[in-house]
């Protein structure tokens, strides 16, 4: 989970090689923070939050494939 947020997050941003996502295990599950350069964040999160939602979708239809909870956040 954690390769494919990461590879869908430096494929949106201009410098990739800020892009960082740290993996947590929570009692319900995982949370997963991305951490990118401020001034790409905007285009991680997209226009009214469209493109984060979409990220979060992905992320949640491929953990209840495995059977898993995740959250995905985001973090300045």
């Amino acid at each position: 989970m954690k390769e494919l947020l990461l590879y869908i997050a430096q494929n949106l941003v201009d410098n990739p090689d800020m892009v960082t996502i740290t993996e947590t295990e929570k009692s319900d599950g995982f949370l997963y923070e991305i951490k990118a350069d401020k001034a790409d964040m905007g285009k991680i999160i997209g226009r009214q939050g469209r493109i984060i939602k979409e990220i979060r979708t992905l992320a949640h239809a491929v953990a209840k494939r495995q059977g898993k909870r995740v959250s995905v956040e985001i973090v300045d």
